[in-house]
């Protein structure tokens, strides 16, 4: 399509870039996407937007600054078009070099465009209010803008730095946030885990340590399951048909397609909460009617959301019997995120050329194939078949069953934002190890346990 060729974007390294140059750039793009949070918008109204802190942590926004809408439009853009080619209503070859030229450029076609209607949509149903009327078309463009520059920030850290500018504007929050919420000595509710525990000694409450202390394990267990999780894969055995003796393993991650089906089922939520928080706010509980908060009381919405109350989560309830905990909420969370991740899970692999056919392809081009069978690739795809799509079907429901364990611990950062920034860090330690090794320092090399 030619106008996906006219869109404005950051342009392709002209040459290859050493690996100093990628974390430069990549430096650079987080300091201005943190820059954006740190910039209010001019004409909206002061608010402590309390009822979006946990919209803010995963969407990697700061309501009420450039950075208001954070990499909301890009991950709605996504699930929209995984979803239309998905289910084929929408027709793109993802084998062919054209194919993913015009997913991609459809996508950020469609990101831009989310960045003006999100924009106009937060001013208009009052989560990012203007002071006045008059106002409104000034705050919500200036929040579009920002939108469209996070838009370009991630193509810059794609294209020149190191990753998905996306999924490290995600681990970053969640890193914020898990700093601030253990070592801040302020806060808009309470101070962090660690200096609340210090209080309740210098009160002489030592009792009431067992809440921040909970949060705290909560925060390390969900770090260490989903380290452990990250780690299983299944390898398959491969031999060089040209060379007798000699051969190798393909690995098979357990969580196949990675964090990609947590990251547009948290976003899917997310955005299911957001407009029915918004609606609420003008009178139309369609979702449910929601708290100052932002937590949903009923609804639809309330029974597709984080069971979560204030600082703790559904087990802190559970176990110092604070608020009673609806079973059935946790049951209906637990299995729509667990749907929504498998249904995501099966789109990103047809769509990200992650299928048996393109699988067989990499092996081949190798010179490989796999012991016992004859080369050919129809044996190999049917292969291949046995093992991707049960992986990817097991491992999303996998996935989303230890997000939704993870946000019901009350972790800081949320569950499903440490699994991700889990994830998301694991696959950056590996790209770094592949990608750029011959570019280090002996001693960061080192570090990375190669030559």
């Amino acid at each position: 399509m030619p106008i996906l060729n006219k869109l404005p974007g950051v342009v392709n390294p002209v040459t290859r870039l050493n690996f100093k140059s990628r974390v430069k750039w990549t430096a650079v793009g987080l300091l201005l996407f943190f820059l954006m949070g740190s910039i209010e918008v001019f004409g909206a109204t002061e608010s402590a937007y309390a009822q979006f802190q946990q919209v803010s942590v995963l969407l990697g926004s700061t309501f009420g600054t450039l950075g208001t809408l954070g990499i909301g439009p890009i991950v709605t853009s996504s699930i929209l078009l995984q979803v239309l080619v998905g289910s084929k209503i929408i027709n793109i070859d993802m084998n062919s070099q054209e194919g993913r030229a015009k997913f991609q450029g459809t996508q950020k076609t469609l990101a831009m465009a989310f960045c003006f209607l999100e924009g106009f949509a937060y001013v208009m149903f009052g989560a990012v209010p203007a002071q006045s009327t008059s106002l409104i078309p000034i705050v919500a463009l200036q929040i579009a803008l920002g939108g469209l520059i996070i838009v370009f920030l991630d193509e810059l850290i794609m294209k020149w730095g190191l990753g998905s500018g996306v999924s490290l504007f995600i681990a970053a929050g969640v890193s914020k946030a898990v700093f601030i919420g253990l070592i801040s000595p302020f806060g808009e509710t309470a101070a962090g885990m660690i200096p609340q525990i210090f209080q309740f000694f210098a009160a002489g409450q030592p009792g009431s340590v067992i809440f921040p202390l909970s949060i705290i394990g909560a925060t390390v267990l969900v770090f260490a399951l989903c380290l452990y999780a990250q780690s299983i894969k299944v390898e398959i055995p491969l031999a060089f048909s040209q060379i007798r003796g000699f051969g190798r393993r393909w690995p098979l991650n357990f969580f196949y397609t990675s964090n990609i089906p947590v990251i547009l089922a948290a976003a899917f939520t997310i955005q299911i909460s957001m407009m029915g928080s918004m609606l609420d706010s003008q009178g139309i509980p369609f979702l449910g009617e929601f708290d100052d908060q932002g937590n949903a009381e009923n609804g639809i919405a309330y029974y597709l959301s984080i069971p979560r109350h204030g600082q703790g989560g559904a087990l802190q309830d559970i176990m110092l019997g604070l608020t009673p905990v609806d079973p059935i909420r946790l049951v209906t969370y637990t299995l729509f995120l667990s749907a929504l991740c498998v249904i995501f899970a099966l789109f990103w692999v047809e769509t990200a050329n992650m299928g048996p056919d393109a699988v067989a392809d990499q092996i081949t081009s190798t010179g490989m194939q796999i012991p016992g069978f004859r080369k050919d690739k129809r044996v190999l795809m049917k292969i291949l078949s046995k093992y991707i799509y049960p992986l990817t079907i097991i491992g999303g429901i996998a996935v989303g069953l230890l997000a939704a364990l993870a946000d019901l611990t009350g972790a800081l950062g949320t569950g499903t934002g440490i699994l991700l920034t889990v994830m998301i860090l694991h696959n950056f330690y590996e790209r770094i190890s592949t990608y750029y090794l011959e570019d280090m320092n002996p001693a960061v090399r080192k570090f990375f346990e190669i030559g």
